[in-house]
């Protein structure tokens, strides 16, 4: 289906999967990435198959809420959906591809690892290549419960890498920036160069690495974060 734009004001709720779910579609799930403008670190997308009997209040696009709000929604998410999963495109990888191939491969793979698999599939903004009907709805994250929920998880799951990741490379900052091209990060580079996770094909990183490029050194900073 056409990415469908829908009318302002937003407003998130769960109409859409309450109307597929009337259509007779088992297991509506929603899906979103989250990292796609940053300079450092993968693109993480999540997937999320809600429960209509156990609603979480308060589901909104990740980047209105504020971080403590997050981790509080993002547990009970976890607690009561259907079905979520969590998926990452490493640095090397999004400057292999291209960021936007990077993005939905992201989220086809967290699609790919829900259990049970949805019926239908509601995606923030950019179709996806999926065996499964699906329909892409632009600004998804602040009009769909399942993409919001998606949006949070991806969010945090991000963020938490972003921390462990900070206390390897303390110099740049990460904690407080989560990778994206602040003053503060630019100058970072600029005084210590790029790490192994700096996306080299991004502007302004495209000086060269310090480090050797490590996969996988990456895949066992994933692993770390996976178990918090």
């Amino acid at each position: 289906m056409r990415p469908e734009a829908g009318g302002g004001p937003f407003r998130c709720d769960f109409s859409r999967e309450r109307e597929l779910c009337a259509r007779g579609f088992r297991g509506v799930a929603g899906v979103d990435e989250v990292g796609r403008g940053a300079l450092f670190g993968p693109v993480v997308a999540a997937a999320v198959i809600l429960s209509p009997e156990r609603r979480v209040r308060g589901l909104n696009d990740s980047k209105l809420l504020e971080p403590e709000r997050r981790e509080v929604l993002a547990e009970r998410i976890r607690e009561r959906a259907v079905a979520w999963a969590i998926a990452a495109v490493d640095a090397a990888t999004i400057d292999y591809m291209n960021i936007y191939q990077a993005s939905r491969m992201a989220m086809r793979l967290a699609v790919s690892r829900l259990r049970p698999q949805p019926e239908f599939v509601l995606v923030d903004a950019v179709p996806l290549e999926l065996a499964i009907p699906q329909q892409a709805v632009i600004k998804g994250d602040a009009q769909c419960h399942s993409i919001a929920a998606a949006s949070i998880l991806a969010k945090v799951y991000r963020d938490r890498c972003m921390r462990a990741w900070d206390e390897v490379f303390p110099e740049y900052g990460l904690a407080a920036h989560k990778g994206y091209a602040t003053p503060e990060h630019r100058r970072a580079i600029e005084q210590h160069g790029l790490t192994p996770l700096h996306r080299l094909s991004f502007e302004p990183v495209r000086a060269g690495s310090v480090f050797p490029l490590d996969r996988e050194f990456q895949l066992e900073l994933f692993e770390t974060v996976a178990t918090q």
